[in-house]
């Protein structure tokens, strides 16, 4: 089986747009949505509709912090995230806030648990930056894979029983091997806003039957997210980072 597991989409239709083509084009079987799919970016009722109706047809779906705070009206958040998330409210309907707030906080699919930041207290949104929190993540949760957004950068750690986690830096595009003696925890990067230094849109593809996952980089058309960005009023910061892909 190939799984497509997308995150933090973050309104950005041109880069879901593509990602989801890119998905379909290499043959996937399951997709993935990790959480965020509204928060900075001007689309979020196109994108929150497009993952109603890819959860109709049988896609994942869990919550993101983004997600929550437009859902539960929540303010606690950096000063560009909060302007984002009170003009996201303002657009979307009732039946938009409410899908938000339904989504599981995690997902359970055979021994692959699905979470946006970390399964240490999914509800905290903490971050999983080095090997001390991917170990506390990993020992939250007796899954062999755990897969993560939030951090926008993708990373991957195995772990041998006993043993702290082994920090691994995936190069784009190229298939890495999951181990036969070890628990994973991979975090997929981001579709709609990466933070490291690449502007492509990112989402891992996991091949069960191989026993490997690649980090996928697609290029879109940043500069009319970008564009939009600006003729809503939003931060500028939030169209300029989607260029400089930070």
């Amino acid at each position: 089986m190939r799984i497509a597991i997308l995150s933090d989409v973050h309104a950005n239709r041109e880069a879901f747009d593509v990602v989801l083509e890119a998905a379909r084009e290499r043959g996937t079987d399951q997709l993935v949505l990790l959480g965020d799919l509204v928060g900075y970016g001007p689309d979020p009722v196109y994108v929150v509709e497009k993952a109603a109706d890819l959860v109709d047809q049988g896609a994942l779906c869990i919550m993101g912090n983004h997600d929550e705070a437009v859902a539960l009206n929540r303010g606690d958040m950096t000063e560009n995230a909060r302007v984002a998330s009170r003009w996201t409210r303002e657009r979307l309907a009732p039946v938009h806030v409410d899908f938000l707030a339904r989504l599981p906080l995690s997902l359970q699919s055979e021994d692959r648990l699905y979470v946006h930041a970390s399964a240490e207290r999914p509800g905290k949104w903490l971050y999983i930056r080095d090997v001390d929190a991917a170990d506390r993540c990993l020992s939250s949760s007796k899954s062999r894979f755990i897969f993560c957004g939030h951090t926008h950068i993708p990373a991957l750690y195995y772990a041998l029983p006993g043993r702290r986690p082994i920090y691994f830096k995936p190069l784009d595009n190229v298939a890495v091997p999951f181990s036969i003696l070890s628990r994973h925890l991979v975090i997929v990067g981001a579709v709609g806003q990466p933070r490291d230094g690449n502007p492509a849109a990112c989402f891992a593809l996991v091949d069960t039957e191989r026993h490997e996952v690649s980090m996928i980089r697609v290029p879109y058309d940043h500069e009319e997210t970008a564009r939009k960005i600006a003729a809503f009023g939003l931060p500028a910061w939030l169209g300029m980072r989607l260029k400089i892909g930070r």
